[in-house]
C-alpha cells in the first residue's frame, strides 16, 4: 500500500500525474493517519506530517510521485436565499456566531442540512431548499493564534490583570501591616518597661533617670556651696 505524505494545492497539480481520485465530504477533508480506497480502487495510507484541510482539486502526493486528486463529494445542504440581501448578511452573522460552516455565493448561502439550522433560517425571514451538491465552506479563522494585538476584541490580558490585582492586594496588606506596627510601637512606648512588647525600653528609661539624678545632684551641690 502506497503512502500519501504531502499535499499539492490545485494550482500545482499536473493532470498527467493523477492516477486516481478521492471523493470526500467536507468533514472528511481533514483526515490523516487512515487508510482509504480511491474511486478507481487504489488503496493508500494518508500519512501527512500534520492534519491539513484538503480542498476540491488539491491532490495527495504518493511515495512514487503519483497523485490522487481530491473531489468534494455531494452532500445534503440547505440552499438559503432572501429577497432582501440584508437578511442574508444578518443570517451569515448569526451562523458565524454559532461556528456553523457555510459556503457563500453571490446570491445564496449553503449550510449542512440540519433541522435546528432550518429554524434559524426561518427566524431570519429567509427561504431555503434542500439540495445535493459539493460543499466548500469558508475556512474558519482562529484569531487567538495572532496573540494580544490580533484585534479580535477578546481580552488577552486577563492573566496580567489578575496578577496586577494580586499585587494591589498584597500592597494593601503590607500597608495595613506597617500601619499597625507603627501604631503599636507608639503605644508601647507609653506603656513603659513592663508592657511586654519586646522593645528595649530600659535604655530609654535609664537615660531619663540618669538625667534626673544628675540634675538633682548638681542642684544640691550648688545649694550646699551657697550655704557654706
Amino acid at each position: 500500500m502506497l503512502r500519501a505524505t504531502s499535499v499539492l494545492r490545485k494550482a500545482a497539480v499536473k493532470a498527467e500525474r493523477v492516477v486516481d481520485t478521492l471523493a470526500l465530504g467536507h468533514r472528511d477533508r481533514t483526515i490523516n493517519g487512515v487508510s482509504v480506497r480511491a474511486t478507481g480502487g487504489l488503496e493508500l495510507a494518508i500519512a501527512l506530517d500534520k492534519a491539513t484541510v484538503l480542498n476540491d482539486g488539491d491532490a495527495l502526493k504518493l511515495e512514487d510521485g503519483t497523485l490522487v486528486q481530491i473531489k468534494a463529494a455531494p452532500e445534503s445542504l440547505l440552499e438559503i436565499r432572501a429577497e432582501n440581501p440584508l437578511r442574508l448578511v444578518r443570517l451569515a452573522w448569526h451562523l458565524g456566531g454559532h461556528h456553523v460552516p457555510a459556503e457563500m455565493t453571490a446570491d445564496a448561502l449553503y449550510v449542512p442540512n440540519d433541522a435546528a439550522l432550518g429554524e434559524l433560517v426561518r427566524g431570519q425571514g429567509c427561504s431555503m431548499t434542500v439540495v445535493e451538491r459539493p460543499f466548500q465552506p469558508e475556512a474558519e479563522v482562529h484569531h487567538h493564534a495572532h496573540g494580544d494585538d490580533c484585534g479580535c476584541g477578546h481580552d488577552h490580558h486577563h492573566g496580567h490583570d489578575h496578577s496586577h490585582g494580586h499585587d494591589h492586594a498584597h500592597h494593601g496588606h503590607d500597608h495595613a501591616h506597617d500601619h499597625k506596627h507603627e501604631h503599636g510601637h507608639k503605644e508601647q512606648h507609653a506603656h513603659g518597661e513592663g508592657c511586654g512588647c519586646g522593645h528595649d525600653h530600659d535604655h530609654h528609661a535609664h537615660g531619663h533617670h540618669d538625667h534626673g539624678h544628675g540634675h538633682g545632684a548638681a542642684h544640691g551641690h550648688k545649694g550646699h556651696s551657697h550655704d557654706h
